[in-house]
């Protein structure tokens, strides 16, 4: 597999010259029959690979692999053509398809022929072409949703930026196979056409040769001549109807963990009453005078079979997924109750809203990321926020708690917004007022109609869910200190490790204990000093252990070395740092 795949583009190029070449050069006999065998086997090849395909992107090779094939089959027609008005003889496969498929009767062969091409041309190709360019369409404007989904996930932390880039392939390279699929008909339509009109060029032309140039009788001539023809025109046309047919697969094919056999046993079998039914209906048709009741009949028995067989296997599996759930039922453990969560937010039951994706929640999205935003700006690893909801709060009412004691709480109005005035906004507007919960700054609730209004008049608008993650961000910024716990700084120093391993054990457990660093690292954070900078933290920490043992002393001796840091965050657009300076009198 290897090998071939490794040389497979050289391959290509070489098939594709071959087959420009077919048109060119007279090809003997026999080796016309080799080609034509290998036409209709890579026919059959490709529809049972639609058929174990679980979804249309297994094979977006497909639209181009159509236009080859086509371009194969037409050169095939030149060279069969060639062979039939030259030699009368074309070699064993059209004649077998000429002689032994239509019995030798040219007018059931010729008859045949149409039959296959308006299959084809009519019915498969219209309907695949069709089902292909609605699909084009509606993958296009699919598109924008399934991309801000991608984004949502990524946003919320569901996925990597390597499945998020690899799922924006995917929804690009979907809407470009279908679009190619939309064109590709047009290849096989063409196809179908082409082949009524060599038919009719062979017969003419070879009725004009035999009778004229070889001194055939007419109807020696029209024999001979008209089923070379047929054969050629069923040669060609059956492996056209199979690559239709796998055409017409694979654009119905929607995306799925199963291949085709087994969605249709599974789904078909799916209702053992309807089979049942159809069962009975066979058997009716058995004892009507005139109908044949043996095969009627054993097909009414055979349906009667596979309902009861199916039925019983129904039966049989929601036996066994019963006893399944019944042992995987887990077992209520007293321990699970002393469980606390660092984090927790208790909402009421109107707030529900703001939580579930289904109802056009982002919560969830914003408390992650909020978390990163932690991670980011303060260095600090945020455990997993639960919410759930609380029955004993008012509708709009909510709480945050650290370690099972509540902090803070708010209330908020879910389907309005927040409109704050920061100073510079021109006139009054309508509302309900309120307090914005974080800062305590005055606002008001207003409704969406006024919405735009407020945001000409220069108001701060926020939606309710914003309103709830700001005080939560809060919370956590002033506890910071609380959050942190001795596993959180032994998972930071292992994460520092990794990088600075000479840094870590030249501190931990040497000089001071992790519970000292925790101290420092608390007092940092309770005066909102970012901890982000481990390094610089614990390479001072190494340098002043060994002579200061108090925790106050040390978190100085950081503080210092943080300087810039801290100067950073408080310094102006200009660079300077206000400050205020007191009289040593005061």
């Amino acid at each position: 597999m290897g090998k071939i795949t490794q040389h497979s583009d050289v391959y290509l190029a070489v098939a594709v010259i071959a087959i420009i070449g077919v048109m060119i050069v007279p090809l003997p006999p026999r080796l016309l029959d080799v080609f034509l065998a290998f036409n209709i086997t890579f026919a059959l090849v490709t529809l049972l690979m639609t058929m174990y395909i679980t979804k249309p992107l297994e094979l977006s090779i497909f639209p181009g692999l159509l236009l080859i094939t086509t371009l194969l089959r037409l050169s095939l027609n030149v060279a069969s053509t060639r062979l039939i008005l030259g030699e009368a003889y074309a070699g064993e496969v059209i004649s077998a398809f000429g002689n032994f498929v239509v019995k030798g009767n040219y007018v059931i062969g010729f008859v045949v022929f149409l039959i296959l091409v308006v299959i084809q041309f009519v019915v498969i190709t219209k309907g695949a072409g069709r089902i292909a360019e609605v699909a084009a369409r509606f993958t296009l404007d699919a598109m924008p949703g399934k991309q801000m989904s991608i984004d949502a996930d990524l946003s919320a932390g569901l996925i990597t930026d390597a499945e998020a880039r690899k799922r924006r392939e995917d929804i690009s390279r979907e809407a470009d196979f279908y679009g190619a699929m939309d064109g590709a008909g047009k290849f096989v339509r063409g196809d179908a056409i082409a082949g009524l009109v060599i038919t009719a060029i062979n017969i003419l032309g070879g009725l004009a040769i035999g009778v004229l140039q070889k001194g055939m009788p007419l109807s020696q001539a029209l024999h001979t001549y008209t089923l070379l023809t047929i054969g050629d025109g069923l040669v060609a046309q059956i492996p056209a109807l199979i690559l239709s047919t796998a055409a017409g697969v694979i654009v119905t094919r929607a995306a799925s963990e199963e291949n085709m056999g087994m969605e249709l046993a599974t789904q078909m079998l799916a209702k053992p009453r309807a089979i049942l039914v159809a069962a009975g209906a066979l058997l009716i048709f058995a004892i009507i005078p005139g109908l044949p009741t043996v095969p009627f009949l054993l097909l009414a028995t055979l349906a009667g079979g596979v309902a009861y067989s199916t039925r019983k296997a129904k039966q049989k599996q929601i036996e066994e997924e019963a006893i399944k759930v019944s042992r995987a039922k887990p077992q209520e453990r007293i321990e699970d109750y002393l469980r606390m969560d660092t984090l927790e937010i208790e909402i009421g039951y109107g707030l529900i809203p703001l939580v579930a994706p289904e109802q056009g929640g982002d919560l969830l999205d914003r408390v992650t990321a909020i978390r990163r935003q932690c991670a980011s700006e303060l260095g600090l690893v945020v455990p997993p926020v639960r919410i759930r909801d609380n029955l004993q709060l008012k509708p709009n009412e909510y709480k945050i708690k650290i370690k099972g004691v509540e902090i803070a709480q708010g209330e908020v109005m879910p389907e309005s917004y927040l409109a704050m005035n920061p100073g510079c906004a021109q006139g009054e507007i309508e509302g309900i007022d309120t307090t914005e919960p974080a800062f305590g700054l005055p606002a008001k609730w207003i409704t969406e109609k006024e919405k735009e209004q407020a945001e000409l008049l220069g108001y701060t608008v926020i939606e309710a869910s914003a309103v709830l993650a700001t005080h939560l961000t809060e919370v956590i910024k002033s506890n910071a200190h609380e959050i942190l716990g001795r596993q959180d700084v032994q998972n930071l120093l292992d994460n520092l490790k990794k990088n600075y391993p000479a840094v870590v054990e030249g501190v931990v457990p040497q000089q001071i204990s992790v519970g000292t660093v925790q101290k420092v690292l608390q007092n940092l954070l309770r005066e909102r000093v970012p901890i982000k900078d481990l390094l610089t933290i614990m390479e001072t920490l190494a340098d002043y252990a060994s002579l200061v043992k108090d925790t106050e002393t040390l978190t100085e001796y950081v503080r210092h070395a943080l300087g810039r840091t801290i100067c950073q965050l408080y310094k102006n657009q200009d660079g300077s740092i206000s400050v205020i300076t007191v009289d040593p009198k005061v």
